[in-house]
């Protein structure tokens, strides 16, 4: 303790004790979870007699926890210079994000270099403080604790253009980051589908482009596309988010908007259509995707933009604004007249090089402006705007190459940080774009990519969750999609990367819980679902259960009571269906019932290749998830039983345990072009490595193509499947001039 504080000691003149009022101590399960961390005996009692002491610097982060007990628990902490909850500065700590937090029976001190390091003292604070509010005393456990980010960049995402949201969920959004200690929101307000902020030399763009005539009804990968009909939209006056950006910088947050170019431009355009290379009138899109609409480079082009940039910089005083710079067909520049000329006039090799040049420009007049700018991976396409911070969503590579370049790179890849992907393969999980993100593998993530160096390390400023919000229509649901994996993320980015354990990590968010359901947020809750897994042990079947957390398991096998206690794999030796669950004590159930068909058939268990790796993405049942008696999701397809491969032929080799009688080979491709993903027109198969036989695939129109063929084959010790991949995506499609996906299901061997 330091000098000063023996000096107020001598100030204390009254009593503190507790009360018959008096709350209990909460346990210390802190998340983040802090750097240096000690729990010591004894309690400090809150009450309307503490008194807080304020370095002036802090006044402000002292208002927000005053205001905070006031609004919680009716405690009005008085103010003076010797007091019992002291914010204190402290020069010696190095990092201005840093704090140091003592609480002990007599004080509570909150050290800090700046008043960052301060609010996150607070935060901690917080965390350490009751739920219930009908106490007029709060018993604060006396802890330790030494803590600073690993991260400077520590962000979420939210996309406000597809569905848009009102200015006091943006605030709780904002609350719900400052509690786990984020500094960054990522606020994305133009899109193809609407223009979300006011410009007032542009009053069209609140006029038409902020409304779109009506929405799209269930996924896009659906056939035919349905619509709602009715007109949707909105926009924030810029008085509204001066409002929301001072909220964010109450809570040490900044902002940075996102103004999108040169893609995803069709809303504005729509507005002013000589934005456009067509000069035509086209309307707010009404569905998701990549829209050919992109602002032409032309002088009135670049003139609107600045313009809009002037406006926008007044609003946001952080260092960034996120330009885009993400899915821009070039298919208007390639027959532009133009653009080509200016492709000519400026030496450029191609349309990639002419987005640099347009990305360059626009870095030039924002820099001018006092800004750097950000945009998403693809600015790397044709050349690096030269002071540009790299978003890498692509997975890593667009991370590696940027810091290999010694430009600042963000960390979003879709594979941990999209927060819009399906959290469980449970089928009904409500509607989502796709993928599968599960809380662990959030957990699991490492933003800095292994690729490089010690000293390229340092380029990397740190993590963003994403939500986007084509089929997040309420906040009930943003707060269900994002949440807890935000609160996942946010141990990524701050805690150091030898102290995070995931079993830990479950028992503090378990608590944590508790503080989300006091805030009403509508949260999922996935703790308790199982996990399964088919393996193959000394020629036996077995399926594994697991949860994270330490209650008990039970199950059944073809029947509804599950009373037997899961101890060890179950031995599977026919075609069967395992329902489980997780149980308290009480044999209470906890979270959903697990459901799991295991079809039996002849390849289960046999030996599997395949002449080229699924993609990392969609590979985490590996290969033998084609032939493990699982069928993937009817309803979703990034799940551990579809595999995905990138633009690949497939070959598949089975190896059968012994010579087989093979009447029937059945399988399943997902044909989601929404998504990029083919089914195959057809596919070769042969027996013993004998000549191969083609055989069309039908109902390729649907969303889920099936395959089944008959056969009297005999003997057969190995079975190829060769797929041809569907090639490249035709104009006119999402993704066109790319090779398509091929995801695959279980193949089926009777």
């Amino acid at each position: 303790m330091k000098i000063q504080l023996y000096f107020k000691l001598l100030l204390i003149t009254f009593f503190l004790g507790c009360t018959s009022n008096t709350s209990k101590p909460v346990a210390v399960k802190i998340i983040p979870k802090p750097n240096h961390l000690k729990i010591n005996e004894g309690t400090f009692i809150l009450n309307e007699n503490s008194i807080i002491s304020v370095d002036e610097e802090f006044k402000e982060v002292s208002e927000y926890f005053k205001n905070y007990v006031l609004e919680k628990f009716e405690i009005n902490l008085p103010k003076d210079n010797g007091g019992h909850i002291i914010f204190e500065k402290d020069e010696e700590l190095i990092n201005e994000e840093s704090y140091e937090l003592d609480i002990t029976e007599n004080f509570i001190i909150i050290s800090a270099k700046t008043k960052k390091g301060a609010f996150y003292g607070v935060q901690s604070l917080l965390q350490l403080m009751p739920f219930e509010t009908n106490k007029t005393s709060i018993a604060i456990p006396c802890v330790a604790i030494k803590d600073a980010p690993r991260f400077s960049y520590r962000g979420m995402h939210l996309d406000v253009s597809r569905h848009f949201f009102s200015v006091n969920f943006i605030k709780k959004y904002l609350d719900l980051m400052a509690m786990l200690k984020m500094n960054t929101f990522h606020w994305h307000l133009t899109e193809d589908q609407g223009w979300r902020i006011e410009i007032k030399k542009y009053p069209k763009l609140q006029e038409i482009a902020a409304f779109r005539d009506e929405t799209l009804i269930g996924h896009y990968s659906d056939i035919p596309h349905q619509f709602d009909g009715k007109k949707y939209g909105g926009y924030y006056t810029q008085e509204e988010i001066k409002d929301i950006v001072k909220y964010a910088s109450d809570r040490q947050i900044s902002v940075i908007p996102e103004i999108e170019m040169p893609g995803h431009s069709q809303a504005a355009i729509a507005a002013y259509p000589e934005l456009g290379c067509t000069g035509k009138q086209v309307k707010v899109a009404t569905k998701w995707g990549v829209f050919d609409e992109v602002y032409c480079p032309k002088e009135t082009t670049f003139q609107f933009l600045e313009n809009v940039i002037d406006e926008v910089v007044e609003l946001f005083p952080g260092k960034y604004i996120h330009i885009g710079g993400d899915e821009a067909p070039k298919t208007r520049w390639k027959n532009c007249g133009h653009c080509q000329n200016l492709i000519k006039k400026e030496g450029l090799k191609d349309e990639h090089e002419l987005q640099s040049y347009f990305i360059t420009r626009m870095e030039k007049y924002i820099n001018s402006k006092g800004k750097k700018i950000i945009g998403w991976d693809e600015i790397l396409e044709g050349g690096l705007a030269p002071n540009a911070t790299v978003m890498s969503w692509r997975g890593t590579n667009g991370a590696v190459e940027a810091a290999k370049q010694k430009h600042d790179v963000i960390l979003t890849p879709g594979s941990h940080c999209y927060f819009d992907h399906y959290q469980s393969d449970n089928e009904n999980e409500p509607l989502a774009i796709g993928g599968f993100l599960p809380l662990e593998k959030v957990y699991s993530f490492e933003p800095i990519p292994k690729e490089l160096s010690k000293k390229e390390a340092k380029y990397v400023l740190g993590a963003q969750g994403n939500v986007w919000t084509e089929y997040i229509t309420t906040p009930e649901k943003v707060e269900y999609m994002a949440f807890p994996r935000a609160v996942a993320l946010s141990e990524v980015v701050w805690s150091k990367k030898e102290n995070k354990n995931y079993k830990d990590f479950i028992d503090r968010l378990t608590y944590f819980f508790k503080y989300l359901d006091a805030k009403d947020v509508k949260y999922a809750n996935h703790i308790y679902d199982l996990k399964g897994n088919l393996v193959n042990k000394n020629n036996k079947i077995l399926y594994e259960l697991s949860n994270i957390t330490d209650q008990k398991i039970y199950y059944s096998l073809s029947d509804e009571n599950m009373n037997i206690e899961y101890k060890e794999p179950i031995l599977i030796t026919n075609t069967t269906t395992i329902k489980a669950g997780v149980f308290d004590k009480n044999k209470q159930k906890l979270g959903q019932t697990f459901t799991q068909n295991i079809n039996l058939h002849k390849a289960v268990g046999s030996k599997i290749t395949i002449n080229v790796a699924p993609h990392k993405s969609y590979n985490s049942g590996g290969k033998e998830a084609l032939i493990n008696g699982i069928s993937g999701n009817n309803k979703r397809f990034g799940d551990k039983e579809w595999l995905g491969f990138s633009g690949e032929d497939i070959l598949i080799t089975i190896d059968f345990n012994k010579p087989e009688n093979i009447k029937t080979i059945t399988t399943r491709f997902h044909n989601g072009n929404g998504q990029w993903i083919y089914a195959p027109e057809s596919l070769y198969i042969s027996f013993n490595n004998k000549e191969e036989i083609k055989f069309p695939v039908e109902n390729y129109g649907e969303l889920l193509v099936n395959f089944k063929e008959s056969f009297d084959e005999k003997n057969i010790k190995n079975l190829s499947i060769r797929i041809p991949n569907y090639g490249i995506i035709p104009e006119g499609r999402q993704g066109a001039g790319f090779k398509a996906w091929t995801f695959i299901d279980e193949i089926i061997v009777e």
